[in-house]
């Protein structure tokens, strides 16, 4: 039979690995620890949800300080870089979530400009929540403007690439 010290010092144990459930039998006598594994996945997963909350935020005041002045020449730049840049698709991201152009920071981007791309191309990563989603081409073309920057905070349906169709 198990001591009350030997019991906390298997809790505290446990508590602190990585295992999520683990059983001891002897002598008849049957002790079984389980993590709650929801529940911690519950909170960080709020956790991280208040953090991009957070960002999110944070961004919309820096937009709302923006002069009409600033903001007038910003859509004009846009309406030139529309024009300037001849595209036929936009690769846009599928949730929100943080861009990554490459799979580590040692590697090499998955595309670059002018970079030829079929419809199973990856073309960069999108971090939600500590899961990496790859996001593809879905269409076959070349990419003629990269839209926003390594480790930025993207939105659902925000463009992310623009492709010029084959």
């Amino acid at each position: 039979m198990l001591k009350v010290q030997e019991i906390r010092e298997l809790i505290r144990l446990i508590d602190e690995s990585s295992i999520d459930e683990f059983t001891y039998e002897s002598n008849g006598t049957k002790v079984k620890m389980k993590k709650n594994i929801a529940e911690q996945t519950i909170e960080k997963a709020n956790n991280q949800v208040a953090n991009i909350t957070e960002k999110t935020e944070e961004q919309s005041k820096l937009v709302e300080t923006e002069t009409k002045a600033n903001v007038h020449t910003t859509e004009e730049t846009h309406a030139e870089d529309k024009s300037s840049v001849n595209y036929d698709y936009e690769i846009v991201s599928p949730m929100v979530g943080t861009f990554y152009k490459a799979p580590s920071p040692e590697s090499d981007p998955y595309v670059t400009l002018n970079s030829e791309v079929d419809e199973s191309t990856i073309v960069c990563i999108v971090e939600a929540m500590k899961l990496f989603n790859e996001i593809e081409a879905e269409v076959s073309g070349t990419i003629v403007e990269i839209l926003v920057e390594d480790g930025e905070l993207v939105e659902y349906g925000q463009p992310l690439f623009r492709v010029k169709k084959k």
